[in-house]
This record gives C-alpha cells, structure tokens and sequence, in this order.
C-alpha cells in the first residue's frame, strides 16, 4: 500500500507543478530589444532619435528580438510581430512563462498605463 500512495503522491506532485507552469500571467515592461536589454549602459550605441526607433532598428537591421525588460529581468517574447507596434513603450504581457528559456508565450500584449 505504501508504494501505490507514494506513487499518487508523486503523480499529484507532477500535475501540479505541470499545471502552474502553464499558468497565465501578466508581466509588466518596457518592450526593447535583446541586445539593449542585455547591455549596461548602451546610449553609446544608439541607433535612432527615440527609444522605439532605436529598438526597431536593432530589431530590423542587427538580428535582435524583441524583449520585455522589467528593471531586473529580461523575458523574450515568443511572438515578434505585435511587439514592433509597442517598441519602447511599457506593456503589460499576458500570456505563459517557460522559466527554464526564459520566454513567454504571448498571449496579448497592451499599453500599460
């Protein structure tokens, strides 16, 4: 008997940690890019006269993607097509987080306020 409760606890154990990391969030930011995101002090580097043309830019002409940077964390964005609409702004993204690669899986994302 001690073997059967041991493996139902183990099956519960699985779907519930399965279940919460499909759970939907929202996750506020500004929408940058990869390669800005990731370096300290990057005005050297800027690219256009604004944050959006800027980001764009590094996006279109340098192989980055799209990002959501909140301060500390840097998320990529499994969708790179609405992000170039909210280029340099501050969003909020919904959607699910794979923590092991960082992304998440974009749901919506909207103009924060």
């Amino acid at each position: 008997m001690k073997p059967f409760i041991v493996c139902v606890f183990a099956l519960a154990l699985s779907l519930a940690t399965l279940s919460g990391a499909q759970a939907k969030r929202t996750f506020t930011g500004t929408i940058t890019d990869s390669m800005c995101a990731n370096t300290a002090g990057h005005s050297s580097m800027r690219m256009g006269p604004t944050d959006a043309d800027c980001t764009r830019a590094c996006v279109t002409a340098h192989g980055a993607t799209y990002v959501l940077y909140n301060g500390t964390d840097v998320y990529e964005l499994s969708n790179q097509t609405t992000p170039e609409k909210f280029a340099g702004q501050k969003v909020r993204v919904t959607g699910t987080l794979d923590a092991k690669t960082r992304t998440i899986r974009v749901d919506s994302i909207t103009a924060a306020r």
